[in-house]
C-alpha cells in the first residue's frame, strides 16, 4: 500500500502503518491550517517564528482531525544531534531541548519530530509495542541516529529489529541534494558505502533516504518493512515545507506516531 493524502489533505498517512488499528501515524502538508507567508498554511512547530496563535490553532486542527486525541504532542527542540530520549512521562519543555529522537511505550503520546527537507523517520515495534519518531537530518544521518535509537529500544523494550515497521517520510531527494566535498567526506568517513548513497553531477549529491534506510536495514529490520515516502519536499514545496526553498523562517512538517 502506499502512502495517500487524507480527505482533508492536511495529513499524509501511511500505508505500511494501515493492518495495526492501535497506530496513528502521519505527515503534515502545507495545507489546511491558518498559517501565512512561508508559514503557510499548516504549521504546527512552536519554535520556527510563527505566530504562536497560529501554531496552536493548527495543532488543534491537528489533534481534532486524528483518530484519537492525543493526551500530549511530544515535540522535541532539535539541534541536529543524535540525542535519543526516552519518554516515561509528560516532559517539561527543557527535557526535549537538543533532542533529535523519542522513544515511548505509551498510549496517546503522539511522539513527534519536525523537518523541512531533513528526513522524518517514524517506527513501531509490533511486538512490544513501542513507537518511535527520529529527526534525521545529514549530520544525524551521519551519527546514525537511526541505529541509536533501535539501540535505545533493545536495551530498554527488547525489540528486535524483525519485528519493526518503519516509515521514512517527505523529505530532500538525491536529486535535489546537493552538498560540498566535506559532507561527502564525512559519510566515507563514517563508513556509508558511498556506491550506494551518493552521484556526482556537477557537485556530489547524498540520498539520505538510503542512508538511513541502509541503517534500518542493518539493525535488521526486513525490506519489506520499510516504506519510503518517496516525496522530494524541494520538488513539491508548494504542499510540504522546503527550507531549502523558503529559507529557515518557514514552517515545518510535523510528523508523529502515537499508539491508540
Amino acid at each position: 500500500m502506499k502512502e495517500q493524502l487524507t480527505s482533508k489533505i492536511q495529513m499524509l498517512e501511511y500505508g505500511i502503518m494501515k493492518p495495526y488499528s492501535n497506530i496513528s501515524c502521519f505527515s503534515t502538508t502545507r495545507h489546511g491550517g491558518c498559517g501565512e507567508g512561508t508559514y503557510a498554511t499548516f504549521n504546527c512547530t512552536h519554535y520556527c517564528g510563527d505566530k504562536p496563535e497560529h501554531v496552536s490553532a493548527n495543532l488543534e486542527i491537528l489533534a481534532a482531525a486524528l483518530p484519537v486525541r492525543p493526551k500530549v504532542f511530544v515535540i522535541p527542540r532539535q539541534t541536529h544531534t543524535t540525542n535519543v530520549r526516552l519518554i516515561t512521562n509528560v516532559p517539561a519543555p527543557e527535557e526535549l531541548q537538543d533532542v533529535d529522537a523519542v522513544v515511548t511505550q505509551l498510549k496517546d503520546f503522539c511522539l513527534c519530530v519536525s523537518t523541512a527537507d531533513c528526513v522524518p523517520i517514524l517506527i513501531y515495534d509490533r511486538v512490544r509495542e513501542v513507537i518511535a519518531a527520529i529527526h534525521a537530518g545529514w549530520r544525524g544521518t551521519v551519527g546514525r541516529i537511526v541505529e541509536k535509537t533501535l539501540d535505545v529500544m533493545k536495551s530498554e523494550y527488547g525489540t528486535e529489529g524483525k519485528d519493526v515497521m518503519a516509515c521514512i517520510g517527505p523529505s530532500i531527494s538525491l536529486e535535489s541534494f546537493e552538498v560540498g566535498d566535506e559532507v561527502y567526506a564525512a559519510f566515507a568517513e563514517a563508513g556509508f558505502e558511498m556506491s550506494r548513497i551518493a552521484r556526482r553531477y556537477e557537485k556530489w549529491h547524498i540520498d539520505l533516504w538510503e542512508a538511513n534506510r541502509l541503517q534500518l536495514l542493518a539493525h535488521g529490520v526486513l525490506p519489506g518493512h520499510i516504506e519510503v515516502a518517496g516525496i522530494c519536499t524541494y520538488q513539491n514545496h508548494e504542499d510540504f515545507f522546503s527550507a531549502r526553498r523558503l529559507g529557515i523562517k518557514s514552517g515545518r512538517i510535523l510528523s508523529g506516531i502515537m499508539q491508540i
